[in-house]
């Protein structure tokens, strides 16, 4: 039986078993996949998987709205693969010739939609962040390691040639101490925001009760939902279905640090935040700063939408930094700048197309996975871990509390905030291991 409080435990110590001791799928044939979600990621995703013709199989695609299944299934045609349209998740899990799953749905669906796949069998490829809910993440966790299956997150930064510089170049202690590091992302938003659409009819083609699915039921809102509102769907922006900034950007740039650190996680989180300039409908703050207390190291986040003005030249970027050096990272480049009287010697890495891939290495990296039964280089329990600290820093806004972190017993020590952490889902769904 495994021990729920302990499945997380230990950072680096958790992590370094290598092996799954379940039955191989697709040794030696094709891996067939369903894809979940096609929306902006569900589409790179599905074009993704389809570069790797030997060795993946897309078999089925899968989503709510018509319209994105009916361009999916023409996005195969046209690649040269033929796939089955479904309209309900549960169709796609209860198909014992899947081998695997690919999660591109809104935030709210990757914990359910993951534990239930690992319990029909099946490995998966989910995007970030790995949940909404703290307790979540644990269960997800929990799934991968008591089914034995693959579970590679979409942090796949992590399988870029920038990010593992990076954590070459820290591990070799030439930033000598680290006690503090700075994540940021900026941008120029509009006063009105995404603007205040009145709820309404819901679209020809579209499920809105199955896209709910866990979350509260209320009419039909275009913010809401977000398909064609932007390029990347505002649902991220509202409470019950995600985390805003903070858990949209925020993993992608504290992931990086996690990667070069070991794995670590914070112990105490504190953050203020609000809608100070965007008069719209959606719930997550336009400003956001983060604290991170990690035992060695101060971590701050700075979301800063309403003024564009980059930091060391960049608009969103991680700054590790050292007695000896500063290390600047970002998906188009990695810079090893020394201190003032220090003995280190620059390095520029950048303008590199090898270094630059991420996304194909990624799915690369997760039929190898499925194939060896090792873990990936984005298991879900690194995600987890980077996704329940930006979880924690929304809670400590929210709840206007510094929040210790007891990551021991994967709670906090705030009596009043421990609920806040459990998943609170709609009837009939229910997370169950």
């Amino acid at each position: 039986m495994i021990d729920r409080r302990n499945i997380l435990k230990g950072g680096a110590a958790a992590l370094t078993t290598s092996l799954f001791t379940g039955r191989v799928k697709g040794a030696n044939t094709r891996i067939a996949v369903a894809h979940i979600g096609l929306g902006a990621m569900g589409t790179g995703n599905l074009r993704y998987a389809m570069q790797f013709p030997e060795q993946v199989q897309p078999v089925a695609v899968c989503d709510v709205y018509k319209p994105h299944l009916d361009r999916a299934v023409a996005n195969a045609t046209k690649g040269g693969v033929t796939v089955k349209p479904v309209h309900d998740f549960r169709e796609v899990l209860a198909d014992k010739s899947i081998d695997a799953v690919c999660i591109s749905t809104p935030d709210h669906w990757h914990a359910y939609m993951t534990i239930e796949a690992c319990k029909a069998g099946k490995d998966v490829f989910v995007e970030k962040p790995a949940s909404v809910y703290v307790e979540e993440g644990r269960l997800m966790v929990e799934a991968a390691r008591k089914y034995k299956k693959v579970v590679q997150a979409g942090t796949m930064q992590r399988s870029g040639g920038y990010f593992k510089k990076a954590a070459e170049i820290v591990k070799s202690g030439v930033l000598g101490e680290v006690t503090f590091v700075h994540t940021w992302q900026s941008g120029a938003v509009k006063k009105a925001g995404w603007g205040r659409p009145a709820d309404g009819p819901v679209p020809e083609g579209l499920d809105w009760d199955l896209w709910l699915g866990p979350a509260p039921k209320v009419p039909f809102n275009l913010n809401r939902w977000g398909v064609g509102v932007t390029t990347f769907p505002t649902f991220r922006y509202f409470w019950d279905y995600a985390g805003g900034a903070m858990t949209d950007w925020g993993v992608h740039l504290i992931d990086p640090v996690h990667q070069c650190f070991g794995e670590p996680m914070p112990t105490a989180v504190s953050a203020m935040g609000g809608k100070l300039f965007v008069d719209d409908n959606t719930d997550t703050p336009d400003s956001l700063m983060a604290t991170f207390h990690y035992p060695k190291f101060l971590l701050t986040y700075e979301s800063r939408t309403a003024n564009p003005m980059p930091q060391f030249g960049h608009g969103a970027a991680t700054s590790i930094h050292g007695t000896e050096a500063t290390l600047i990272i970002r998906r188009g480049g990695c810079w090893l700048v020394p201190n003032a009287k220090s003995s280190v010697e620059p390095l520029t890495f950048e303008n590199d197309r090898e270094m630059n891939a991420m996304n194909e290495p990624h799915w690369k990296n997760f039929i190898e996975c499925i194939k060896s039964r090792e873990k990936p280089i984005s298991d879900i329990e690194t995600c987890v871990r980077s996704s329940t600290a930006c979880i924690l820093a929304n809670l400590s806004m929210r709840s206007k509390t510094m929040l210790d972190w007891d990551e021991k017993n994967w709670t906090v020590k705030q009596e009043n905030v421990k609920p806040l952490l459990k998943a609170r889902y709609r009837a009939p769904w229910k997370l169950s291991v």
